[in-house]
């Protein structure tokens, strides 16, 4: 580990059309080039994200890049990776489809040097349409395309909240007191589960450590039209739910109790909101809300029961 210095670490796979606008915005930061460093770990793509990593090291000799592939598939395989690779005291993890501001790396790092009690940080993500908004969407659906922005000044992430995967930071005590990303849980190539993150977050804040949303981190996402479309959203709320069921298959019945309890609460919210986008006249948000809170259960219930 190297005192101040920042870790970005870039996991991609298949994502050639976009990694590198992802990697440039990395190179022209405003901060010093011996500050950080970039890691693109590869997590076995058949497209040519190898040559395009190759590439922007060798066209960048003076930034401290490297390129690694991780041959186990799936997400948390890939970020694990990072972490074992990464020489920095705060590591950074971004998607490949996200393109950082000029002053990202210096804003991470300042909050850290001046928040020593911060553990994690989760910063603003704006989501880029390469079509149009869809008509459906609402402020209770930008996760799905893993959006946020909880105001222009810093806060605690409380309750349940917390940061999105695309744009979120760690001191590396965290990872050696608490462990690593759970490799039960997240992506695997194109199998839409998730819950890696939530469950290390809920991890920490069992711990008590603080976590903060940070707005002047920022990254711009780039959502293409296939994430928009509704096959792609129901495979999205059934890997949802068949995540949280893996999640929470250690869980004791104290757990069980709330996740059950949490559900119930998410439905009626769920047929409230319905009703007042359809009072609204927006038949389509209505619509996509409910369908969405029915895949999230049907996932949960198909891996309930296998």
């Amino acid at each position: 580990m190297k005192t101040n210095l920042t870790s970005v670490i870039v996991c991609t796979y298949n994502r050639q059309e976009y990694l590198p606008e992802c990697l440039n915005h990395l190179a022209e930061q405003s901060a010093e080039k011996a500050d950080y460093e970039v890691l693109i770990i590869d997590n076995n793509s058949t497209d040519n994200t190898a040559t395009i990593a190759h590439e922007f090291i060798n066209s960048n000799p003076d930034l401290n890049a490297h390129y690694f592939c991780e041959m186990n598939q799936g997400l948390t395989f890939g970020r694990n990776r990072g972490i074992k690779e990464a020489k920095g005291e705060v590591l950074s993890f971004i998607d490949d489809d996200a393109f950082v501001e000029y002053n990202f790396i210096k804003e991470i790092k300042s909050y850290f040097d001046e928040n020593q009690d911060v553990s994690a940080i989760g910063g603003k993500i704006s989501p880029v349409y390469e079509a149009e908004e869809p008509k459906w969407m609402s402020k209770y659906l930008l996760t799905l395309v893993a959006a946020l922005d909880m105001g222009n000044s810093p806060k605690k992430f409380k309750g349940t909240k917390f940061p999105i995967g695309a744009n979120m930071a760690f001191r590396s005590t965290v990872f050696k007191k608490y462990g690593l990303f759970n490799t039960d849980l997240g992506r695997r190539g194109d199998v839409l589960e998730g819950g890696e993150e939530k469950e290390l977050f809920l991890r920490l804040k069992k711990h008590k450590e603080i976590i903060h949303y940070v707005p002047n981190v920022k990254v711009d996402h780039i959502i293409p039209e296939k994430r928009l479309t509704m096959e792609y959203i129901k495979g999205l709320g059934i890997g949802v739910g068949s995540s949280e069921i893996k999640r929470l298959k250690r869980a004791g019945t104290t757990k069980w109790i709330n996740k059950i309890l949490s559900e119930l609460i998410k439905i009626s919210a769920t047929i409230l909101l319905f009703f007042i986008y359809l009072f609204k006249g927006r038949f389509s948000a209505a619509s996509v809300l409910i369908k969405f809170r029915f895949w999230v259960l049907k996932g949960m219930l198909k891996k309930r029961i296998v």
